[in-house]
């Protein structure tokens, strides 16, 4: 039986270790320990490589999205409109701030923000929309973008699953006035432990994302609003920008992957991931859809195979957001994907014995 484990950071930690104990090694010596030289290196590497002119490193996906909404003054009173189906950290951003989110489905193909509901959603108090590239494909800008460009509102891309995604030839965290990503470990593009960015072409606003990070100085032990502590450490920017250097390829990989999955799954029935000849997915899951999902599920894991679960919940139907008065059956297509959602191994590591095992099995499940 060949076992096929869901991820396989180990594995991949074992091709950097050259590299990565030599610039701990430095980083140790050089006591520069909290957004030191290392993590402002990963700043510039990682805003030239998504194209735009500032990268604000912090110590999460989940602070960027926070200091996001701080830097564009949402505040109680105030809505931004995002996606029921998401992890959670996008919905805390909003609550963090004390606005009120205001959730919409998604598209049925895509399983991204459907922008007919995101036109309905808008209202004279929305301040800003969170588009999720989830899964690591891009949501429709140019839709997206149009409607709130018409309506004056700015645009926050979630981009924590989409490291190096294109959309219509243009790295994604690019079409929105902010962008955030995340460096959890399980990311295409992750550090050994927390991190994340904010990414933005305005110098205003990156110079004060860059003091809320940083306890809001504005002068050494000087500070004119409420801050956080939302340094990234220096360790983690050394990982980053020695993992930057091979996403592209680590990515390139990924595609391969979902090919494999693709030419194998062809006519089952288990409903597979859209692919659009305007978007470059980068595949940070390869989430199929069936019945009998925790059956198929159960049964993969009797083999040797991990998968999982993106996400078995939607944020309307968790007890945290029960205030907001949804019910089942208000957004049927999130609904829909988190019943019938199964993310398949998905590392650039994976093997094609081991993509074969994981298929096989799946189509032993449907004789």
């Amino acid at each position: 039986m060949i076992r096929v484990p869901f991820l396989d950071l180990p594995g991949e930690f074992e091709s950097l270790r050259g590299e990565v104990f030599p610039a701990f090694e430095a980083i140790c010596r050089s006591g520069r320990y909290a957004q030191g030289p290392a993590s402002a290196a990963f700043e510039e590497e990682f805003a030239a490589y998504c194209g735009v002119r500032h990268c604000v490193s912090v110590n999460t996906g989940s602070s960027a999205l926070h200091l996001a909404l701080r830097c564009l003054d949402v505040g109680p009173g105030d809505e931004v409109v995002t996606v029921a189906m998401t992890f959670i950290a996008t919905v805390w951003a909003i609550s963090y701030v004390g606005a009120r989110p205001v959730l919409v489905d998604i598209e049925r193909a895509r399983r991204t923000m459907n922008p007919a509901k995101l036109e309905a959603a808008i209202t004279p108090r929305t301040k800003a929309i969170i588009p999720v590239h989830l899964y690591g494909m891009p949501a429709d800008m140019d839709a997206i973008c149009r409607i709130a460009d018409n309506a004056g509102i700015p645009v926050v891309e979630d981009a924590a699953q989409a490291h190096g995604a294109r959309y219509c030839g243009k790295r994604v965290g690019q079409f929105g006035k902010i962008a955030c990503f995340s460096f959890y470990p399980g990311k295409n593009l992750g550090g050994y432990g927390e991190g994340g960015a904010l990414m933005t072409n305005d110098d205003k606003i990156a110079a004060r994302a860059a003091s809320l990070r940083d306890h809001a100085q504005t002068e050494r032990y000087l500070h004119n609003e409420i801050g956080y502590n939302y340094r990234l450490d220096s360790l983690q920017g050394a990982v980053l920008s020695i993992k930057l250097r091979r996403l592209d390829a680590w990515n390139d990989r990924r595609r391969r992957h979902a090919a494999s999955y693709a030419e194998y799954l062809s006519g089952s029935a288990y409903e597979l991931p859209r692919t659009f000849p305007e978007s470059e997915c980068v595949w940070h899951c390869y989430v199929i859809e069936c019945n009998r999902r925790d059956w198929v599920r159960r049964n993969l894991l009797n083999c040797g195979i991990e998968t999982g679960l993106h996400y078995p919940r939607p944020v309307h139907l968790q007890e945290a957001y029960a205030h907001l008065g949804h019910h089942v059956g208000d957004f049927p297509v999130t609904e829909m994907l988190c019943r019938r959602c199964l993310s398949l191994p998905m590392f650039p590591e994976l093997a094609p014995t081991q993509i074969s095992a994981v298929c096989g099995a799946l189509l032993d499940c449907t004789t």
